[in-house]
């Protein structure tokens, strides 16, 4: 489960030391693998430029991917010879990373503005925090949809039957809406996922794709399909690409955060830059920068970011979320991925 921070007491102690992380003479270059396309250039102009600017004589190269279990499957081929320093993916796979002993510990010591983070912030003790909060959302075409939507229900409007783009399991995306669903229904996921998947069955019938290509943004704004399912940052970001064609509904029975960590590899060839790196990206002024241009929720507490903004992200939200416990989840995740294949999607064939 989530767990809190340091008490108060101690985190003044460890702060009153000279923070290895902030040392003025931190210099060299680090390799930073994390999201590949907008996301990199996006994180590039708020958070790179900006950082490079404080510490000149650090350079940070980007290393880009299209997906968590890529930047696992390279931390594991370079684990006796790492030449990544800092990686930024899922909590769901750090936590992976974590027990195969392929990231390192971070300290209020050596990453001070831990010690600003929210409680939902801190995954695991001791690791990779997360550096940003994103959520789950239904979007909708406003071409064709001219009110706006405020429940989960809408998707199983049969006026939209045929023109659904719902990303299944294997992706987070659809353990979030199995969750969703059971929440919906008043079910607990925890025990059972019963009602949900057979409620996501009837569903499926009236899904045009499961798996969205190019992706469900795409499809929902050029009419092939009405409503989808996808992540509040990228549709906030297509919204704007489209001047506002594109809709996107936060459903009023809650929602299910997506974490990204950030965490320092075990074996870093620059821990120094590396450390400095991961607290100024944890910063309030980072996290205030990367909120702004790409709407994923701050984690620092002490980031103060625009209304627009904050209205655009689950950052004013944080009680609509629902309770989820990833590293939880993961246990499931064999379980709940065959009950999408053979009762969800094989029931809309």
């Amino acid at each position: 489960m989530l767990t809190r921070l340091l008490p108060a007491v101690i985190v003044g102690a460890l702060l009153s030391t000279t923070a290895y992380a902030q040392s003025s003479d931190v210099s060299g270059e680090i390799t930073l693998s994390a999201y590949s396309g907008v996301f990199q250039d996006k994180y590039t102009e708020a958070v790179i430029k900006p950082f490079e600017a404080k510490y000149p004589k650090v350079k940070v190269n980007y290393y880009a991917s299209d997906a968590s279990s890529k930047m696992l499957g390279s931390l594991r081929s370079q684990a006796g010879d790492p030449q990544t320093d800092v990686i930024l993916f899922d909590v769901s796979t750090s936590l992976i990373g974590d027990k195969e002993d392929l990231l390192a510990p971070l300290t209020v010591q050596d990453v001070p503005n831990l010690a600003d983070l929210v409680p939902q912030a801190i995954v695991k003790q001791g690791y990779g925090p997360a550096v940003t909060f994103d959520n789950l959302v239904v979007t909708y075409n406003k071409d064709v949809i001219k009110e706006a939507p405020t429940s989960l229900q809408v998707l199983w409007d049969k006026a939209y039957a045929g023109k659904l783009a719902v990303t299944s399991m294997p992706s987070i995306l659809g353990t979030g809406l199995m969750v969703m669903t059971s929440a919906m229904l008043g079910e607990d996921y925890t025990k059972s996922v019963k009602q949900s998947a057979a409620k996501l069955a009837e569903l499926a019938p009236s899904v045009q794709t499961f798996d969205p290509k190019p992706d469900s943004y795409t499809l929902v704004l050029n009419g092939t399909d009405v409503l989808g399912t996808g992540w509040n940052a990228r549709a906030q970001f297509y919204a704007d690409q489209s001047n506002g064609k594109l809709g996107v509904m936060l459903p009023k029975e809650g929602t299910i955060l997506q974490i990204n960590t950030i965490n320092l590899v075990k074996g870093s060839k620059n821990p120094a830059a590396a450390k400095a790196f991961i607290n100024y990206a944890l910063s309030p002024e980072a996290q205030a920068a990367f909120t702004e241009a790409m709407y994923y929720a701050p984690v620092n507490a002490k980031a103060k970011v625009s209304s627009k903004a904050e209205a655009r992200t689950v950052a004013g939200q944080l009680d609509k979320t629902l309770p989820l416990d990833w590293g939880w989840a993961a246990t499931k995740s064999d379980e709940w991925n065959q009950i999408w294949k053979r009762q969800i999607i094989s029931a809309g064939k």
